[in-house]
């Protein structure tokens, strides 16, 4: 049990760390154009992290517990990818290195997760449970094809929206600003486009609606609260909320003198930058989450026959078996508070880099950047997929600066951003790997 609670609280520890570590993420732009000054951006920021518990469901959680079979480690694999999660994420935040703290905690996880099936197995084939032959590299879950036709999961689904996931914002944030660019003329063509854009989101929106009926535990008696505040559809207000709000201001962009226009894409920032905070928070809190259930079901399934506590019952889910996940309210919140008071620590040696050395940024780049991020991450959220908020966010500051011309982006300093990227999850698993054994040979 004493190694179960060391492990909670660095995960916890790892979560307050990645909030210093990707405030930059979501602060960045409103501090680069001076929207809000850097503490009110962190306060502000903290906030929506905060608010994000009450916003998004616990899918991408169960993607990162299971990363490795549970069934398979003990709970030495678990504190040894948590500690080199640490390592790593306080080297790069002290080099100033916008990289993934979330594809971080899944090498360190699968790293050790390897280790321990090397140091048990060898690199030889043994016979499982069930009666067949298996490879120490099979411990770690690299691919699962989606239940009836849905989106896979599995290491190297996360490895691919290493690509897919600035790729998705850059082309977001690129065709924001192609519209916002055309929005600003006095045209009816972009009026129409935009009119037309209105009323497909209202339409998409609502079919994708859960109705009470539907929902498995209401949070209010009320039915029309129930329905708003389910976490499925919150998302999908915000996204039709965002997406209307840009809009509005198109229909009236062209009307503005420049001072005025500025003015509103100032105001419109707030908006964008506490959608991507949601996001961030959203979708890296749960990533501890799954950490902290992962190393519940260890323990107990080392521990046969053990009692736990309500406040450590937890439960993965199981479709293939028809279980429904079970996990105690303290976890989100502990992990959501977390990452909140880590992004009021700040991080500003990352808020330069993400601010000013990629490409230099305005309002207007900025209302594109963050809506685009925060587009993204509602997105992949909603399909269970751990990306980085990181490389979500540099990739919609790159799109915005491909608006203007190839070189208003500075490529040497991108390259190295994605250096840092394509290395971030086989350090992490090396460096798991090695403090795996360290660890094995102190505690049993």
């Amino acid at each position: 049990m004493t190694l179960l609670i060391i492990i909670i609280v660095l995960a916890l520890i790892f979560d307050y760390i990645n909030g210093f570590h990707d405030a930059a993420n979501a602060i960045a732009t409103v501090v680069a154009t001076k929207v809000l000054t850097p503490f009110q951006a962190v306060l502000w920021a903290a906030f929506f992290n905060f608010l994000a518990y009450w916003v998004f469901g616990f899918g991408v959680a169960d993607t990162v517990a299971k990363t490795a079979h549970t069934m398979e480690i003990n709970l030495v694999v678990i504190l040894a990818g948590v500690i080199a999660a640490i390592c790593w994420n306080l080297l790069t935040w002290w080099l100033g290195i916008p990289s993934s703290s979330s594809h971080t905690l899944i090498g360190g996880f699968a790293g050790a997760a390897v280790a321990h099936a090397i140091a048990v197995h060898g690199f030889s084939g043994y016979i499982g449970e069930d009666g067949t032959t298996h490879y120490w590299y099979e411990i770690v879950s690299w691919y699962k094809a989606g239940k009836d036709g849905g989106m896979p999961s599995g290491v190297l689904i996360i490895i691919a929206f290493i690509v897919l996931a600035p790729l998705l914002g850059a082309l977001a944030s690129y065709l924001i600003s192609i519209w916002l660019l055309n929005a600003s003329r006095k045209s009816i063509f972009p009026k129409i486009f935009t009119v037309a854009l209105m009323i497909a989101t209202v339409w998409i929106v609502s079919n994708l609606m859960v109705p009470y009926a539907d929902i498995e535990k209401p949070r209010f008696e009320s039915h029309f609260w129930s329905v708003a505040f389910d976490p499925h559809n919150i998302k999908w207000f915000l996204v039709a909320f965002i997406i209307l709000t840009v809009s509005a201001f198109c229909l009236i962009f062209s009307s503005l003198n420049l001072h005025q226009a500025d003015a509103a894409l100032k105001k419109m920032q707030l908006l964008s930058s506490a959608a991507f905070s949601l996001g961030h928070g959203g979708n890296d809190s749960q990533k501890v989450m799954g950490i902290i259930a992962a190393a519940v079901a260890v323990y107990i399934n080392t521990n046969p026959g053990v009692h736990m506590d309500s406040w450590l019952n937890v439960v993965l889910p199981n479709d293939d078996a028809g279980i429904k996940g079970v996990m105690p309210g303290w976890i989100p919140l502990a992990c959501y508070s977390a990452i909140a008071a880590g992004t009021l620590s700040g991080g500003w040696k990352i808020v330069k880099t993400m601010g000013s050395k990629i490409t230099k940024v305005t309002s207007f780049e900025g209302v594109a950047a963050e809506t685009a991020g925060a587009l993204t991450l509602y997105f992949t959220e909603h399909l269970k997929i751990p990306v980085s908020t990181t490389h979500t966010i540099t990739g919609s500051i790159i799109g915005v600066g491909l608006t203007k011309r190839v070189s208003a982006v500075r490529w040497g300093v991108t390259v190295s951003l994605i250096w840092a990227w394509v290395l971030t999850i086989p350090i992490s698993a090396i460096l798991a790997g090695f403090v795996y054994f360290i660890l094995s040979v102190f505690v049993s």
